[in-house]
């Protein structure tokens, strides 16, 4: 008994070893196929479209854009970059601006700043190929995008934004020689070294050639402090010109002139005298639709939209897709007869003139999507 019991023992402690280690080996397989497949489903998973989204907009995603303008004077600049910021915001970038205070030698430097400080695109903001072409090409050596609004800058692979300058100077003035009737004086608010500025001089010399009886009696500009220096200079020609008849109109070039001219024939009561400008912004709006300001049209680009769309332009190159080398604005006429009696501000002016605000000029589906998933 004593015998068979050592040996009954034996053989039971053997077959629970053996059972013990079948199931540990169960067990270890199963938890590294477990592990196996997890790892498995959490690669899919990494490269399913679903988890990882889209790519190519992600890419897109947290871009650094720097804002270099030669000059940031009054509301037209400043919707400019309110158009500018609110774009780029919507694509979840994020923008820094470089004003240079109509300093050529400073806006230079600030390109090249931009260039230096690592933004992944930059905006120009007018300047002169002179003072912005080096900067341009050491931008884009490094990879930088670059998109220019209202310079003359001719650099391959650059788009150049322009309002189109003729079609507002001919707007106004064929309004001007139509109101006055062919023939009176007239004072001409416009500054050389702009290329807008340039453009639009060159419609102005087409209509001195087609209205010979309208006849310049006083030209002059200056683009540092552009409204009261345009005020101080309007205020000693009305003096020159005493008499009511003496003046017809005056054509500002700007609507920083317009509204300085504007201002002091009003001062003046000699509001038989009308202003014709380009450009526009809320206050300029206010200044037309009051009916004691002489200022009663300009033509213009809705500045928002020119932000807007220089800064779609440029998420265009981030993106590789091609733009064209130069990129026209449409521009419209607003009059005040077009308006209403209340106060209007440039948000709803398109319910009155056709063609305003609203712009989808490089506006592109996927950029749809990539403001909704910032």
């Amino acid at each position: 008994m004593k015998k068979w019991g050592k040996v009954s023992l034996t053989l039971l402690v053997a077959i629970i070893l053996v059972i013990a280690s079948a199931c540990g080996n169960k067990t270890n397989n199963n938890n590294s196929a477990n592990s196996e497949a997890s790892n498995n489903a959490a690669a899919e998973a990494s490269t399913s479209p679903e988890a990882s989204g889209n790519s190519e907009l992600d890419a897109l995603k947290g871009k650094k854009v720097a804002l270099v303008m030669q000059f940031n004077t009054g509301t037209f600049s400043s919707q400019y970059v309110e158009g500018v910021k609110e774009q780029v915001e919507k694509f979840g970038g994020s923008v820094q601006v470089f004003a240079s205070d109509n300093d050529l030698a400073k806006m230079s430097s600030n390109l090249d700043a931009a260039v230096n400080q690592g933004f992944d695109g930059i905006l120009i903001d007018h300047g002169q190929a002179g003072a912005l072409e080096q900067g341009i090409k050491k931008a884009q050596a490094k990879g930088i995008k670059v998109v220019v609004f209202d310079a003359d800058v001719k650099i391959d692979g650059v788009p150049v934004l322009q309002q189109d300058n003729k079609s507002m100077a001919e707007l106004t003035l064929e309004q001007l020689a139509k109101d006055a009737g062919g023939k009176g004086n007239i004072v001409k608010v416009w500054v050389a070294g702009f290329a807008p500025m340039e453009r639009r001089q060159l419609a102005y010399k087409d209509f001195q050639a087609k209205y010979p009886d309208i006849k310049e009696i006083a030209a002059f500009g200056n683009a540092n402090n552009p409204a009261m220096d345009t005020q101080a200079q309007m205020e000693a020609i009305l003096k020159q010109y005493p008499n009511k008849g003496d003046i017809t109109a005056v054509w500002a070039a700007w609507d920083e002139f317009a509204k300085g001219a504007a201002r002091a024939i009003q001062q003046a009561g000699r509001t038989e005298i009308k202003v014709y400008g380009i450009d526009m912004s809320d206050e300029d709006l206010q200044m037309i639709q009051d009916k004691n300001s002489p200022w009663v049209a300009s033509a213009a680009v809705d500045p928002k939209d020119i932000g807007r769309v220089q800064v779609r332009t440029l998420y265009k190159e981030f993106k590789g897709e091609p733009n064209d080398p130069i990129l026209v604005l449409n521009a419209v006429y607003v009059s005040r007869d077009a308006l209403p009696a209340e106060q209007v501000s440039t948000t709803q002016l398109s319910q009155y003139v056709d063609g305003w605000g609203s712009s989808t000029q490089n506006y592109e589906d996927w950029m749809k999507e990539l403001e909704g998933s910032k």
